[in-house]
């Protein structure tokens, strides 16, 4: 049996144990305490925290998440580390109404109910929940999905709200050699079981906040961008909302019906396709076409965006982008909540 040693977290309080057998976040989430997190996968540093004392040591992490002098100073990926003493470490970023007060993590037996092409590459992927019968997460979140038959999982955000605890909706990005996404074709039907465990992840609406929200998406990315709506809709937000989706062509677009229906009750609500690569005349109704990148097109509407708060996720290089634009403009680290797909773990 592997040794148990103490994690003391600062400067919350919050102890618990961990053992040499398994990662810090891992543990953490075991015991009910949810720390801030992304990736799960050392590649997006959203776990970066500071080693005060004790010893502990990290593995497959990339340096671009935490850099050589970073962890000469003492920073470690909770996710990517291993106590081998009893330890003190200092959390660097936390949300004090999530730590003890999150969603419980989840195994749950699902079964397929519906599988449809949204767009050429993006796949709906809806799932039954088994047992337990429902399945408790926050808009936003994401879950670990067993690829079958093996002891592989893929990660990927519920596109659904807690208004549908017997179904759960996944928008999946087909990637070519995609270990999980190319089994829809025709390798899942149905009927078939999968298993899921999560939620996971800090992309939630940050309740009691009044600023305005600026949703920045693309690709499939468009799943957790549209659960928040969903839940804003549901719970009659007030706060002005408006929703930038990136994609290349007119036929990239999906679910703009029911964003726009989302939208009616909403504040201020405006929803803007940003086309990269070809443009259609401007449709009637509340949907308005721009050209360029996601990022270009929010740089030209939203002049005040650093007296907002902002919520996006997508490839890598859109939130990188968006990442830049928003130090540009001197937009508070703590306004800014995101997800980003860091490696074949979101195929």
């Amino acid at each position: 049996m592997a040794d148990k040693h103490r994690i003391n977290f600062e400067p919350v309080d919050i102890e618990m144990e961990v053992g040499e057998d398994e990662y810090i976040l891992d543990a953490a989430f075991r015991q009910g305490i949810h720390l801030m997190h992304g990736c799960r996968e050392g590649r997006c540093s959203a776990c970066k925290s500071f080693v005060l004392d004790g010893d502990i040591q990290m593995e497959n992490y990339s340096t671009f998440a935490c850099n050589e002098s970073e962890v000469d100073e003492g920073m470690v990926l909770l996710c990517r580390s291993t106590a081998y003493s009893d330890c003190t470490i200092e959390l660097l970023n936390f949300d004090e109404d999530e730590l003890l007060g999150g969603v419980p993590i989840q195994d749950v037996r699902t079964q397929v109910t519906g599988i449809e092409s949204m767009t050429k590459d993006i796949v709906s992927l809806r799932l039954q929940p088994v047992e337990p019968a429902a399945y408790e997460f926050r808009p936003g979140q994401y879950a670990d999905l067993k690829i079958p038959g093996t002891e592989e999982h893929r990660s990927f955000s519920m596109a659904t709200t807690q208004s549908t605890p017997g179904h759960i909706e996944f928008l999946i990005k087909k990637y070519p050699g995609g270990k999980f996404a190319g089994l829809l074709d025709n390798a899942i039907s149905v009927g078939d079981e999968i298993s899921l465990t999560g939620p996971y992840g800090s992309f939630t609406l940050k309740e009691g906040h009044v600023l305005p929200i600026v949703l920045i998406g693309g690709g499939a990315g468009m799943a957790p961008v549209l659960s928040l709506l969903r839940h804003m809709s549901e719970t009659g937000n007030t706060r002005p909302v408006h929703f930038y989706y990136g994609a290349r062509t007119p036929a990239d677009l999906f679910y703009v019906d029911e964003i726009l229906r989302l939208g009616e009750g909403l504040t201020d609500f405006t929803f803007v396709a940003c086309l990269s690569e070809s443009m259609v005349p401007q449709p009637a109704g509340s949907i308005v076409v721009e050209e360029g990148n996601v990022t270009d097109v929010v740089s030209r509407r939203e002049p005040d965006i650093g007296k907002t708060e902002v919520y996006l996720c997508g490839p890598p290089p859109m939130v990188d982008a968006a990442l830049a634009l928003l130090e540009a403009t001197g937009t508070p680290s703590d306004q800014i909540f995101y997800d980003k797909f860091t490696s074949p773990a979101f195929e």
